[in-house]
């Protein structure tokens, strides 16, 4: 089995060529989702809550729903528990709805009702782990942060490894670095967009779109799927 010393980080001008890329792509075919058109970091906050395991479709009229009944992190807080549990449903995985309320409660009772900004507070809240906080830093406060969901993962590893166990403690602690080393100085916030819309749509987890994909040049994937023999 390959270690993962043997899996290097990208040189820079693979990771230059990638960033350009992607983000070409995202200018193009990007999705309007309202989340990209706010950096008010408690909205950012419940729509990554929201769309843990849960698609964009059936997301999107519960978040308008939600802001709507509870427009702050203040509201949230103060909103009866039985009612934010029912106002959370269809949409499943119902602790998602009393962790929110757990982080709305705690930022009230000890920041004034605002999320902070950097990683070690935000860490420091039940609920909130790397991605959720590497998304609330690069979409709320333009800070250079990396995510790592199932759909970038899927990304990096295809693009950039291409074999070895995807889920492997090992395998996603690289792929973790792999983030963090391509993260651009300026565009993050649509970088990190474009990397889950790419996974999202056109590299996805079954039948990925290979055909119209910008990145099959010097994609590890793609490059061992032609050089397999066919039996």
């Amino acid at each position: 089995m390959r270690s993962m010393a043997a899996h290097s980080l990208p040189a820079p001008p693979a990771r230059q060529w990638f960033r350009r890329n992607l983000l070409t792509w995202y200018r193009a075919n990007g999705r309007d989702l309202p989340w990209r058109r706010t950096d008010d970091p408690y909205h950012i906050l419940v729509s990554e809550v929201m769309l843990q395991q849960t698609q964009v479709d059936r997301v999107l009229p519960k978040y308008h729903e939600w802001l709507g009944k509870y427009p702050s992190l203040e509201a949230l807080a103060s909103a009866d528990e039985r009612e934010v549990s029912e106002t959370w449903r269809p949409l499943g995985y119902n602790i998602r709805p009393r962790r929110l309320q757990s982080i709305a409660r705690e930022s009230v009772a000890r920041y004034g009702g605002e999320l902070p900004s950097d990683a070690e507070t935000l860490l420091s809240f039940k609920g909130i782990g790397a991605y959720t906080a590497g998304a609330i830093r690069s979409f709320a406060f333009g800070q250079r942060a990396a995510i790592l969901d199932t759909n970038v993962a899927r990304v990096l590893y295809r693009v950039f490894i291409g074999r070895g166990d995807i889920k492997s403690h090992a395998m996603r602690k690289h792929l973790w670095r792999v983030s963090e080393t391509l993260v651009p100085y300026k565009h993050v916030f649509d970088f990190n967009q474009a990397l889950m819309d790419f996974g999202a749509t056109v590299c996805s987890a079954r039948q990925p779109k290979c055909g119209r994909c910008p990145l099959t040049r010097q994609c590890k994937s793609f490059e061992r799927l032609k050089t397999t023999p066919t039996p």
